[in-house]
């Protein structure tokens, strides 16, 4: 029975530090892309990019371009603090609160999938006002 006890343990135990990988995987993700924003260095925040947000917008200035007009908390910002994660099984949903160039507070929940090489890109983000509901 402890030995049963002891497994059961050990396994949560592993979840546990793979999902606390996975995580910082993803955040080391959004926080490169988010340095490259500041850089404006459109190649380098358009490779942590997934396969779909590419097939949408082609090339980095086009991408790069979406972000400055209509993500502009994201680009430009005061603070940039990660939330509250979840997980399933290669996707990572994050949130993000952000307090923009203004000083006002945004949350950013962005998704991220694991690629077949391991890595995480980035799916999408969401951008809400904080306080606003879904």
């Amino acid at each position: 029975m402890r030995i049963a006890a002891l497994l059961i343990a050990l396994i949560a135990a592993c979840h546990h530090a793979a999902f606390a990988g996975d995580v910082a995987a993803a955040q080391s993700v959004i926080r490169a892309q988010e340095q490259a924003f500041v850089r404006d260095d459109a190649a380098a925040a358009y490779s942590y990019a997934a396969p779909a947000i590419k097939e949408i917008f082609p090339a980095p200035d086009i991408f790069m371009s979406m972000v400055q007009n209509g993500y502009a908390p994201v680009y430009r910002h005061k603070s940039f603090e990660f939330g509250e994660s979840k997980t399933d099984g290669g996707w990572i949903a994050q949130r993000v609160h952000i307090i923009d160039a203004n000083g006002e507070a945004w949350v950013a929940l962005y998704t991220l999938e694991q690629q077949g090489d391991g890595s995480y890109k980035i799916t999408g983000c969401s951008l809400l006002k904080a306080g606003q509901s879904v």
